[in-house]
């Protein structure tokens, strides 16, 4: 059930349901050989042996089931440890996809919509250099459509300024368009998503992920904070590359405030519920219509990205806290991530029910070639019409 606005409440426990939901297996079965993809899995498996990585969790779902869950490495290098599949890593700029469902969540329920002015929903905020940006929306601000310069203040961030001391000085952010006429990625804009939540249902965006969507969907160790991070024991650490090898390295809070952008943290157990959840198995917590909403491209990206080098993508968007792709004939709905010592990459192919999350507890450039290589792997299987 949706907690509208019931997570307001101080002092509440949420506690875990006993049975967590199965999947809703009335869709059709998957097209795709699960067993064809055992040449993807080793290729991981290789490269990453190959690059000596601490850590590695992956999965291959369906709407239906797990397909593939392996695991690889240590949870921090040097010490006993291994990762499994309740390993916790940093998402990164994954957590935008959470984002962009709450977004519409929001809008489902009647509590904004999504061409709403921004503004006036957030009293005594003020955005960019020119009046034009008094016209920015919950679309602009999901699809970084927003028409500020990009990467406003993200190098704050960097430095270890938290949130709410960036958050008054988005006036001072260089108006460089026009609201919804270019693209600009954004993590301390993108973050105002949380402050809608927190204005109007009176409840912390992290309590709200938690009630909304971490809960229903059974994914048991995800969280949003750094405290819950550093408490869990089976979390990995973060590593750098330094002097030919790999070596744990130190999390930066600030990006945890911007909970948003980069706040949560989650196991691959958990990404695989989320990565269903988006094929449309849990049509109970997401429906359908939602599910279509945040995935519909908003704006084009044809510049700039890893991505956008990948040799299948034709065309590229970016929807509500995703982004879209036309890759060799077939949509395709994707977001990666880094901060300090973690890479993330999801990918969805919803006309064929099929997605695959992986986690890295290092920043590694393999983290740029699994997708394609997956979607190669998964087309060059299949007899498309």
């Amino acid at each position: 059930m949706l907690a509208f606005p019931s997570v307001a409440q101080e002092g509440a426990v949420n506690t875990p349901p006993e049975v967590w939901p199965s999947p809703d297996v009335r869709g059709t079965p998957s097209k795709v050989d699960y067993q064809a993809l055992e040449s993807f899995v080793d290729w991981l498996a290789d490269e990453a042996s190959e690059a000596d990585l601490p850590g590695v969790a992956m999965s291959i779902v369906s709407s239906q089931s797990v397909e593939h869950l392996e695991t690889w490495g240590r949870r921090r290098e040097g010490e006993s440890g291994d990762i499994d599949v309740d390993t916790v890593f940093r998402i990164a700029s994954v957590s935008k996809t959470f984002a962009g469902t709450v977004a519409a969540l929001m809008v489902q329920h009647g509590i904004v919509e999504w061409d709403e002015p921004l503004l006036p929903l957030l009293p005594g905020l003020r955005l960019g250099t020119e009046a034009v940006s008094e016209g920015v929306t919950l679309r602009h601000v999901a699809s970084h459509s927003t028409g500020l310069m990009p990467h406003a203040y993200s190098n704050l961030l960097d430095a270890g300024i938290l949130y709410p001391d960036i958050r008054n000085r988005l006036h001072e952010v260089p108006t460089v368009c026009a609201p919804g006429d270019c693209y600009g990625y954004q993590n301390v804009v993108f973050s105002l998503i949380a402050d809608v939540v927190e204005t109007h249902l009176q409840t912390r965006y992290s309590d709200f992920v938690r009630e909304n969507i971490f809960l229903p969907l059974g994914m048991r160790t995800a969280s949003m904070s750094i405290e819950a991070y550093e408490a869990q024991e089976n979390a990995s650490s973060p590593h750098r590359y330094a002097r030919g090898s790999w070596h744990p390295s130190t999390i930066n809070e600030a990006y945890f405030s911007v909970g948003p952008a980069s706040g949560v943290n989650a196991s691959i157990r958990d990404m695989s519920r989320w990565a269903q959840a988006n094929l449309g198995a849990f049509p109970d917590v997401l429906q359908p219509a939602l599910l279509a909403s945040v995935h519909k491209p908003v704006v084009a990206t044809p510049y700039g990205g890893y991505f956008n080098r990948w040799p299948g993508v034709e065309r590229a968007w970016y929807a509500a806290g995703w982004r879209v792709y036309d890759y060799n004939g077939i949509r395709v709905v994707h977001h990666g991530g880094g901060v300090r010592g973690f890479r993330t990459e999801m990918v969805l192919v919803p006309a064929l029910d099929i997605a695959m999350v992986v986690l890295f507890n290092a920043q590694t450039p393999l983290a740029n070639d699994v997708v394609p290589k997956f979607l190669d792997t998964v087309l060059n299987q299949l007899e498309l019409p």
